[in-house]
């Protein structure tokens, strides 16, 4: 063990991962300790795999596959918090990103584009390719990043001239429509090395690289074009550049037009904020984000999170028996000029995932049509609700919203869910002629006359995709620990990195990233550069209790009024212990006093898309573990035509 390790077996720590499952014909993937070669994709939970050792096949459920290639990608800099790598590596990766975007999503990618491409942007082609490769590899923008001199594990034991011979032989002898097998491309790639009077790599090593030729690569270059085309290529669709599931997602926020109650005295506490995400080409809604809290980064990354990973958990933890199979990370992700959708963060890791990241133009609001059409349609079913705000004065005329009022956040939660999943996803739409889900099913497994593109990769670990959006600083580790917004964090995680320099800056402290959820503080996960790990490290003062920034802010705020300026933990904790009881005191006679409280609690629940059902599983990051069946949640009125 070196220094960085020997005190850490205790401690929390969790390894990021930004891997994905694909779930392809032709795929291999881990299903318990056996691998499997996917031969038939069924329907969105499961699918028919072939044992590699023993050719048996046998059915497997999506959400039990673990991807194949854990071992590179935990020696590659897609560990590495995104926040933590240098402005420099970032402007290399997003300039290389830049030059391969135009290819990325191309289905059919032939040379002579890529030749042109490398033209146009003043590179050798073969450059290109190797850009191309690596990012396709690991899905990421990091993948881009330049590599540090020296050995790592993972990479290639062949010489450059030697992998170089394989890539030509695969290009101009193996993707050919003469179609020969495996066994004579490792015997050219045998003869060319023997002329060129070099070492040859081994068999093994050449099947390894012929077997990660992608399928329509393999297809397209050995004389099967229409037939690439017509399995890859998606259909078009009404709206620029969303001609496919996941091509665009549309997000936005707005004020539910219904007043709830808190859960204890069921007296009217205002209106929460929902934040929405939308697949322009099916209309599937992918993802949510109900909160009292007001639009910030959080909403963000809650709602992006809840949009890219699966939601067997979060049907179960409200209790709707449905489907709602969509997952995966869209193409591009098209925003308002909100200043949550603008900052750092979310526009780092937007680029992070590969994710274009597109605004909508100011003053031309028809670009965010779709969206807002779906949002006019939920406030509008809102409306027949108890409590409901209506849109207008004039519509509310003498109704008394707040007399009405009866639902909880927990109930609108259910409501809203089932509304999504079992009325607006079912129902038709009169812009596609189908209903979401329909559309959706289609672009994905396709019909007689569309093509689908195929279940979408999974990503393998809930808890990255989250953290990878909540909000980062950059801080030096001092003996005391680490201080974010005046309270301080030690775990002996940090004890390392006391007062250490900063690499090639001699004397300057060196900064680390940290990131933290805003709606509990009481914790924050420190990005270890070492071990490319996080550690949890929680308030050094104990006694603190868990609170949310907004909760603190507000004690801070009350504690400056008071003329203290500097602010003790001592001082904290009573200022909080005072608002607390103020609120229990007076959330029986004022609504902001309910609110708050209500607020309060829905924070310390800690459910995330992450981590849908807190204490329910052995550990909160990670894949879901229980599939949503057999629950039956209340009637909900018939619903027609969607407008």
């Amino acid at each position: 063990m070196n220094e960085h390790e020997d005190f850490r077996l205790t401690d929390e720590a969790f390894e990021p991962t930004r891997q994905r499952v694909d779930v392809q014909v032709g795929r291999l993937v881990c299903h318990g300790s056996a691998v499997y070669r996917i031969s038939q994709v069924l329907d969105f939970e499961s699918v028919i795999g072939v044992e590699v050792e023993s050719g048996r096949s046998s059915p497997l459920r999506i959400g039990d596959l673990r991807p194949m290639n854990q071992a590179v990608l935990a020696s590659s800099d897609s560990g590495k918090d995104l926040a933590d790598i240098a402005d420099e590596d970032w402007r290399i990766a997003e300039q290389r990103f830049a030059a391969i975007r135009p290819l990325v999503n191309e289905m059919m990618l032939g040379r002579s584009a890529v030749m042109h491409r490398a033209k146009e942007v003043g590179i050798d082609t073969a450059t290109l390719y190797r850009w191309l490769g690596r990012y396709k590899a690991y899905g990421v923008v990091s993948a881009l990043i330049p590599k540090k001199r020296g050995w790592k594990p993972g990479n290639t034991r062949i010489p450059a001239f030697a992998e170089d011979v394989i890539r030509q032989v695969i290009e101009d002898f193996y993707l050919t429509p003469q179609r020969p097998t495996a066994q004579k491309a490792v015997t050219e790639v045998f003869r060319r090395c023997q002329l060129r009077g070099i070492e040859a790599p081994s068999a093994s090593t050449i099947r390894a690289r012929l077997s990660k030729v992608s399928e329509k690569q393999r297809l397209r270059g050995r004389g099967f074009k229409e037939k690439a085309k017509n399995k890859f290529l998606p259909a078009a669709g009404s709206f620029p550049n969303a001609d496919y599931p996941l091509a665009v997602v549309q997000i936005d926020h707005t004020p539910a037009d219904i007043i709830l109650v808190d859960d204890v005295c069921r007296r009217p506490i205002g209106r929460p904020w929902i934040t929405l995400a939308m697949d322009v080409n099916t209309r599937m809604v992918t993802g949510y984000y109900l909160s009292f809290d007001p639009p910030s980064e959080t909403s963000v990354a809650m709602c992006v999170a809840h949009s890219v990973l699966p939601k067997d958990e979060w049907l179960l933890l409200h209790k709707v028996d449905a489907q709602w199979p969509v997952w995966g990370l869209p193409k591009t992700i098209h925003v308002d000029n909100g200043a949550d959708f603008r900052s750092n963060t979310f526009q780092q890791s937007c680029l992070m995932h590969g994710i274009h990241l597109e605004f909508r133009p100011v003053k031309q609001p028809r670009y965010g049509g779709h969206i807002e059409r779906m949002l006019g349609t939920l406030l509008n079913e809102i409306h027949d609700l108890p409590g409901t705000t209506f849109s207008s004065i004039k519509e509310k005329d003498e109704y008394d919203p707040e007399k009405y009022a009866t639902m909880t956040k927990g109930e609108f939660e259910a409501w809203l869910v089932t509304f999504i999943c079992k009325v607006y996803h079912q129902s038709m739409h009169s812009s596609l002629g189908m209903s979401p889900l329909r559309k959706w099913e289609i672009g994905i497994f396709g019909n007689s006359e569309v093509q689908g593109i195929g279940i979408p990769p999974r990503p393998a670990d809930r808890f990255s995709i989250l953290l990878d959006f909540l909000p980062a600083y950059r801080r030096t580790v001092q003996a005391f620990g680490v201080t974010i917004e005046g309270m301080t964090y030690y775990a002996e995680a940090l004890r390392p990195w006391i007062n250490a320099e900063a690499p090639n800056a001699k004397g300057e402290k060196r900064k680390f990233i940290f990131r933290r959820d805003p709606r509990d503080i009481s914790v924050v996960w420190f990005s270890d550069p070492a071990l490319n790990q996080y550690y949890k490290v929680p308030f050094a003062d104990q006694s603190l209790p868990p609170m949310s920034v907004w909760e603190y802010r507000q004690a801070r705020e009350v504690l400056k009024r008071a003329g203290k300026d500097s602010v003790n933990e001592y001082q904290l904790l009573q200022t909080i212990t005072e608002l607390r009881s103020e609120v229990e005191k007076t959330k029986e006679n004022t609504k902001k006093a309910r609110r708050l409280a209500q607020r309060r609690k829905e924070h310390e629940k800690r459910v995330s898309p992450a981590d849908p059902m807190p204490g329910r599983q052995s550990r909160a990051p990670g894949p879901a573990l229980v599939q949503a069946s057999g629950l039956v949640d209340g009637d909900i009125k018939p619903f027609g035509e969607i407008a």
